[in-house]
């Protein structure tokens, strides 16, 4: 059996699947974050949830993409969840590189 991290690598081998992922990346990358957070504030997500306001499976699901609901998470709410987790939550933009 493989484990996930074979899988994915096998899986981007194929080209129409590594374009998908990679347009898939910035999401990935604030799941993380979050999961990082959380961890590093020793944290479990019924004690996020409930210096949030919120239920477990609310918390589930924004670290995890939303599930079959899928739907962006507001800025409000990422906010509450750095505060819940101790942090300042800090947007920015970032350049691209430009082909011409």
């Amino acid at each position: 059996m493989l484990t996930l991290e074979e899988f994915r690598e096998i899986a981007l081998f194929n080209p129409e699947v590594k374009a998908e992922y990679e347009k898939l990346k910035p999401e990935f990358m604030l799941f993380d974050e979050l999961l990082k957070a959380r961890k590093a504030a020793g944290l479990t997500q019924a004690e996020i949830a409930e210096r949030m306001g919120t239920k477990t499976p609310a918390i589930a699901r924004l670290e995890s993409g939303g599930g079959s609901n899928k739907h962006s998470p507001s800025i409000a709410t990422l906010r509450k969840y750095a505060e819940a987790v101790g942090c300042d939550l800090e947007i920015k933009l970032a350049s691209r590189a430009v082909s011409r």
